[in-house]
């Protein structure tokens, strides 16, 4: 299970990740390394938690022309991660184009990164989607939509909220991967997310991967909030 869990590395600096995964050693196996992470240290971090021993979901969403997004997929191929993503919302071609790129920049015989687009973000509501962002119809319609054409790329998955995970399987198959953010324990500020669900919530609903960031990188004891999360997670299974 604690492969399925992984704790996103919201941090600046690579002191902070040496220091967060300090009192964390031994626990977590699955981590994501975002945009604020990346920017500031670069590859030099990927390949420190990889040299580690991590799986590493590198989250960059890339969303640009087609021949871009492949030639991103090619170069972050070549750092050896675990996962990566796109925008759905960059339509078919490039998701196909990104697709293509990861399969290119990974090296002769190693298994290649799974590739998920990310549908709607989970800090949207139904009234930002559409009115600020002219998307009209449900939340929900649009990440079935979305999963559809991720699915048609050639993708191996998505990334949605745990609320929208039964209607995705449903339309897309069991097979298809889940990754949802959005994961909040119970008693804890929802902060700037809006779809939410508890872990152990996340995985009744059927999501392949939990991404669990604040409630344990912001903790008093992170090695605490930890077992708690891993304790309520194996015990509702």
């Amino acid at each position: 299970m604690r492969e399925r869990m992984i704790v996103a590395l919201d941090f600046s600096t690579m002191e902070d990740v040496k220091r967060c995964l300090g009192q964390l050693e031994g626990q977590v196996r699955y981590v994501k390394v975002g945009m604020e992470l990346f920017y500031a240290e670069g590859p030099a971090v990927v390949r420190f938690l990889k040299e580690k021993g991590f799986k590493v979901f590198l989250d960059l969403k890339a969303h640009d022309i087609p021949n871009t997004a492949k030639g991103a997929m090619k170069s972050l191929a070549r750092l050896g991660v675990d996962m990566v993503n796109v925008h759905a919302a960059g339509g078919v071609a490039m998701m196909e184009a990104a697709r293509e790129g990861l399969e290119q920049g990974t090296a002769a015989g190693a298994p290649r990164a799974l590739l998920i687009g990310v549908t709607m973000l989970t800090s949207t509501s139904r009234e930002m989607m559409n009115q600020q962002l002219a998307i009209p119809g449900t939340v929900e319609d649009v990440v079935i939509h979305y999963a559809m054409m991720t699915k048609q790329a050639g993708l191996d998955g998505v990334v949605a909220s745990p609320l929208e995970v039964p209607l995705i399987k449903q339309a897309a198959g069991e097979s298809f991967v889940t990754v949802t953010p959005g994961i909040r324990p119970a008693g804890t500020d929802n902060g700037d997310q809006t779809r939410v669900a508890t872990p152990e919530q996340a995985f009744r609903l059927g999501s392949d991967y939990i991404v669990i960031g604040r409630a344990i990188t912001a903790a008093d004891d992170p090695a605490a909030a930890w077992q708690r999360m891993v304790h309520r997670v194996e015990a509702d299974q």
